[in-house]
C-alpha cells in the first residue's frame, strides 16, 4: 500500500488542503492519503487556535465521502515531539506493509527549520511539494541543496496549480466577523458555526 502523509495544525481544514491531497493522491498514485493533524509544540511554525478535538472533528466532516483520505493521531499522542523523523516509525509500526510519500505545501519546506530532515527523507519513499504563489524557487532549492545527493532523487514537485487559500485567511476573515463558506468545505463550515469557532458568534 502507498499512503500519503499530510501533516499540519489543519487550523481548520480548507478546500485548498482537499485540493492538494487529491491532487497528490493522483499524481503520485497513492491509496490513500492520512491526514496527519499536530498538537500544540513550541518549535511547530504555527500555533493551533482550536483544539485538537475540534480540528479532528472538522478534518472528518471535510473529508468524508471520500475513501481515499483517512484521519490520523499518531502526532496527537500524549509523546508526540512535532517532529516528523519521530511520526514516521509511529506510522511504520501501525501500517507495517505501507511505503510513505509525504505531502507539503512549499511554504512549510521553506519557511521553517526542518529538524533531521535527511532521517525524515531516508524514511520516506517519495516528498512531494505543492507549489505556493510568494514562494521563491531558490527558497527552496536552498533547502534541497543541504540534503546528501543520495536522497534529492526522493524530493519532487507536484504538477499544480499554485495554491493561495491558506488557513492564516480563514481565520483572519472569521476574526473580522466575514464569512468564508465556500473557503472551507460546507461541513466544515457549518461546524465551525455551530461551535462558536474562531470566535464567531452562535
Amino acid at each position: 500500500m502507498r499512503l500519503g502523509i499530510f501533516g499540519g495544525t489543519f487550523d481548520p481544514i480548507h478546500n485548498a488542503h482537499l485540493f492538494l491531497a487529491e491532487s497528490a493522491r493522483l499524481l503520485e498514485n497513492l491509496d490513500r492519503v492520512l491526514f496527519v493533524p499536530t498538537k500544540e509544540h513550541k518549535h511547530y511554525r504555527n500555533s493551533a487556535q482550536e483544539d485538537a478535538a475540534h480540528r479532528c472533528a472538522m478534518i472528518l466532516a471535510g473529508i468524508e465521502g471520500n475513501a481515499g483520505f483517512a484521519l490520523d493521531e499518531s502526532d496527537l499522542r500524549a509523546d508526540a515531539t512535532g517532529y516528523t523523523a519521530d511520526l514516521l516509525p509511529l506510522l511504520k509500526k501501525k501500517y507495517p506493509k505501507a511505503t510513505f510519500t509525504f505531502i507539503i505545501g512549499a511554504d512549510s519546506l521553506a519557511n521553517s527549520p526542518w529538524e533531521r530532515f535527511d532521517e525524515v527523507l531516508e524514511q520516506l519513499e517519495r516528498f512531494v511539494i505543492a507549489p505556493r504563489i510568494g514562494v521563491r524557487p531558490e527558497a527552496l532549492q536552498r533547502v534541497i541543496a543541504a540534503v546528501p545527493k543520495s536522497l534529492r532523487e526522493r524530493i519532487a514537485t507536484l504538477n499544480m496549480p499554485e495554491l493561495t487559500e491558506s488557513a492564516t485567511l480563514v481565520r483572519t476573515l472569521l476574526s473580522q466577523g466575514r464569512s468564508v463558506r465556500y473557503l472551507v468545505p460546507e461541513a466544515v463550515w457549518q461546524y465551525i458555526v455551530a461551535h462558536g469557532l474562531y470566535g464567531i458568534e452562535r
